[in-house]
């Protein structure tokens, strides 16, 4: 009896797995909302503080857009 009790409990907890990972989307993380559709197939985020998901808490200065439109490039920009 007790080994049913088990494979049941393991059943729902499986199934209540599955439905709750299913429910998050293929949204990426970093994406704000309508910069990740279809159409976008490299999967690459725009550049600056309006393409991210999460807002920055601080302002942006000119060095920090600069970094962030010249990612994921080798060479540094050249504001520093």
């Amino acid at each position: 009896m007790g080994l049913i009790r088990m494979a049941a409990l393991g059943a729902i907890g499986y199934a209540g797995y599955k439905y709750i990972a299913g429910s998050k989307g293929d949204k990426p993380a970093a994406f704000a909302h309508g910069q990740a559709d279809k159409e976008n197939f490299s999967k690459v985020r725009n550049a600056g503080p309006l393409a991210m998901a999460d807002k920055d808490s601080r302002d942006w200065s000119a060095t920090d857009e600069s970094s962030d439109q010249s990612f994921p490039a080798s060479d540094p920009p050249s504001t520093y």
